[in-house]
């Protein structure tokens, strides 16, 4: 691909008699959102450190930007990298470490400086400027590292987990600042999570490793579009008349509540039906008898979850471990 910010080429990996990466081969595209899912242990952080050139690949080769890896020093200021677990100096002032990460881009001080202090306040801790990271809490930390590893508006940014641990609403913060700041599409942003439903909510494409080999690869919108299913979010919860009149209908197989106002409507196979338009009716009448019944639908979407699909093709959760590295 000629616009792919990241190639993936045949990349392997092993420790000892353990296969981590397995043939992987993907492209991420300029400018995309880009989510790389896997159980624990599918690979993804091997990956990542061999992009980063922390780790050297048995065979296969990565570039990004047109620069194979292992000339990563071309990549100065072009690429950002936020580790899982990234450690910073304790009582070193958070504004003087990220100054320091400019000057090693080669930015004059002041200038390194100014970009620091930009940097933390889009990040919504500036007034922490002066202090070391043993004065953050966990969630600031994240922050943090997320002002790191956009500094300097590298072109390719990769994000390791970058809302493990988190509480829900700081995990929501953090999502909302990756979009912020990914806004414009000059940047690709790379993100590891096993989170499915921040990937899907984020990213435009995604890739799936399972025991250290590629599972899938392409657009978030086409890899959901499959499986006659319908997820509605009603304004309350279903009562027990309108989840039997849905039942009854011969488009619907199935109701499942998945969440106190959210319900996955299963459309079954009917006879002669076929194609978009069929398709586009069975969810009409099934927002119409929901209606009729005093139910208000509040949002809807068509396809399978990401989760869903994730379930198919590796047979766990995403947070279930695996015997790859």
């Amino acid at each position: 691909m000629a616009d792919a910010a990241l190639s993936i080429e045949g990349i392997r990996k092993c420790f000892g008699r353990s296969v981590a990466l397995d043939a992987v081969s993907f492209e991420v595209p300029r400018g995309s959102v880009f989510g790389l899912l896997g159980p624990n242990g599918a690979g993804k952080t091997t990956l990542f450190s061999i992009v980063a050139s922390f780790l050297r690949a048995d065979a296969g080769s990565i570039r990004v930007l047109g620069v194979d890896v292992r000339h990563i020093s071309e990549l100065q200021g072009r690429l950002g990298i936020l580790p899982q677990d990234a450690v910073f100096q304790r009582n070193v002032p958070i504004l003087d470490q990220l100054t320091f990460f400019r000057v090693l881009d080669g930015q004059p001080r002041a200038a390194a400086e100014a970009e620091a202090r930009a940097a933390l306040e889009k990040v919504g801790i500036g007034a922490y400027a002066k202090r070391g990271v043993h004065a953050l809490s966990h969630g600031m930390v994240k922050r943090l590292g997320v002002a790191q590893a956009f500094l300097g508006a590298p072109e390719v940014i990769l994000l390791d987990e970058p809302t493990s641990g988190l509480d829900p609403q700081n995990a929501r913060q953090i999502r909302d600042l990756i979009v912020e700041l990914q806004a414009g599409g000059r940047t690709t942003t790379v993100i590891s999570s096993h989170n499915l439903l921040e990937i899907q909510e984020i990213c435009d494409h995604v890739a799936i490793l399972d025991r250290g080999r590629l599972v899938t690869c392409g657009s978030v919108k086409a890899i959901t579009a499959g499986g006659r299913r319908l997820e509605v979010t009603f304004g309350r919860p279903l009562a027990d008349a309108v989840r039997t009149a849905l039942a009854a209908l011969d488009v619907v197989h199935a109701v499942e509540q998945r969440g106190p106002l959210r319900y996955a409507i299963t459309l079954a196979e009917v006879a002669g039906s076929g194609g978009d338009a069929d398709d586009d009716a069975a969810v009409a009448r099934v927002l119409q008898t929901a209606l009729d019944h005093g139910a208000t639908p509040r949002a809807w979407k068509e396809g399978h979850s990401l989760e869903e699909f994730f379930l198919q093709v590796t047979g766990k959760r995403s947070g279930e471990p695996v015997d790859a590295g």
